[in-house]
């Protein structure tokens, strides 16, 4: 069955952030996961990057901090601005588990974090039965152009997309954007 990755909501996100820290019967807390799903959401990246960071590849530039890797998918350099908050999270998570600098954060497969994710939506309910990993990318642009005065070319850049086309058809731009074109249109008299 072909299944369209929806993208999350503020409060679907959440609702599985918490749930996946927490816990439930029959399904330990992990807050390994929740992290890992936290920086894809943070940082627009695919779970293949979010799963190869290393601490090293955030590079302290003057005032910020900016991401410097390698896209595994698509080989294209990845650089841009990582806040603060991001960059401290990041750490405190390599804190507490004993992870040095130049070592892989998340050392866990995409089929664990799938596989997780999967138990927790199935937890949640039927309104969680499109979520993917790939929903917290998706989350990512929705609010970017949410949050940005829609500008479709800023999400583009950031998500590294080759055209506005890919982007609109990601982030599930076109329905929305018909229907509200229709409810506009009215030239009954």
């Amino acid at each position: 069955m072909n299944k369209k990755t929806v993208a999350l909501t503020k409060e679907m996100y959440q609702e599985i952030i918490d749930t996946m820290r927490k816990g439930f019967t029959g399904c330990r807390p992990n807050n390994r996961i929740a992290t890992a799903l936290v920086v894809e959401a943070n940082l627009g990246l695919r779970i293949s990057d979010v799963l190869n960071l290393r601490l090293s590849d955030i590079i302290r530039d003057g005032e910020r901090y900016r991401l410097d890797i390698v896209e595994q998918k698509t080989g294209k350099k990845r650089e841009f601005t990582v806040l603060a908050e991001v960059y401290n999270c990041l750490k405190i998570f390599c804190l507490e588990n004993g992870i040095k600098t130049h070592e892989q954060i998340f050392s866990i497969t995409e089929r664990a974090v799938q596989k997780q994710l999967q138990r927790v939506c199935e937890y949640l309910g039927d309104g969680y039965v499109n979520v993917s990993t790939h929903s917290f990318r998706k989350f990512f642009a929705t609010r970017i152009y949410a949050d940005n005065d829609s500008n479709i070319l800023l999400v583009q850049r950031l998500l590294q997309h080759s055209s506005p086309n890919t982007t609109q058809k990601y982030i599930g731009l076109e329905p929305k954007a018909v229907e509200s074109a229709l409810q506009k249109h009215n030239c009954l008299m």
